[in-house]
C-alpha cells in the first residue's frame, strides 16, 4: 500500500503536483500582469513612478517585476485582512471602498520599497486612488488569457 501525495477536494480536483504547478503559473502570471500594468501606469501618471535601476531595459524591467512581486504579496497577505476589517464600509459604499483599499495597498508597497534604491513612489493619496483604478482595470485585462486557460471547475483545458 502506498501513500498518495494528492488530496481529494469537493469538485474532483486534487491538491497534488499538477495543482501546485498551476498555482505557481498563476502566481507568476499575476506578477507579470502587475508588472506590465505598473509600467503603463508609470507612463500615464507623473505623480506615480517607479525608480529604474541602471540604464538598460533589462534592469528597468527587473525593477517593475520586483515591485509587482511586492504588490502581489501585499495583496495576498495584507489585503484580505483589510477587507474583513472594512466590510461595513464596503457595504455602506456598495463596494466603492475597494478603490480606497487598493490605493492603500499601493501606498503600503510604496512604503515597503522606499527603503531600497528601487521602488514605487506615489506623490499623494489622490494619485494612488487613480492609479489603483487604472491598475485594477489593466491587470484584469492583461490577465484574461491566463484566466481563459482554466475551466470553470479550476482544471486546465
Amino acid at each position: 500500500m502506498s501513500l498518495s501525495t494528492e488530496i481529494a477536494t469537493p469538485y474532483g480536483l486534487s491538491w497534488g503536483p499538477a495543482w501546485q504547478a498551476w498555482s505557481v503559473v498563476f502566481f507568476l502570471s499575476r506578477v507579470a500582469a502587475n508588472a506590465i500594468a505598473l509600467w503603463i501606469v508609470d507612463g500615464l501618471w507623473r505623480s506615480v513612478w517607479v525608480t529604474p535601476q541602471g540604464e538598460g531595459a533589462v534592469g528597468t524591467a527587473l525593477v517593475y517585476v520586483l515591485v509587482a512581486l511586492v504588490l502581489v504579496l501585499v495583496n495576498a497577505i495584507v489585503k484580505p485582512v483589510i477587507k474583513v476589517l472594512a466590510l461595513p464600509l464596503y457595504i455602506l459604499t456598495l463596494g466603492l471602498f475597494a478603490l480606497v483599499v487598493n490605493a492603500t495597498m499601493l501606498e503600503v508597497v510604496s512604503w515597503l520599497t522606499s527603503a531600497t534604491p528601487l521602488g514605487l513612489h506615489i506623490a499623494d493619496f489622490g494619485s494612488a486612488i487613480g492609479a489603483a483604478l487604472v491598475l485594477a482595470i489593466l491587470t484584469a485585462l492583461i490577465s484574461i488569457p491566463f484566466r481563459a486557460a482554466r475551466s470553470p471547475r479550476g482544471q486546465r483545458r
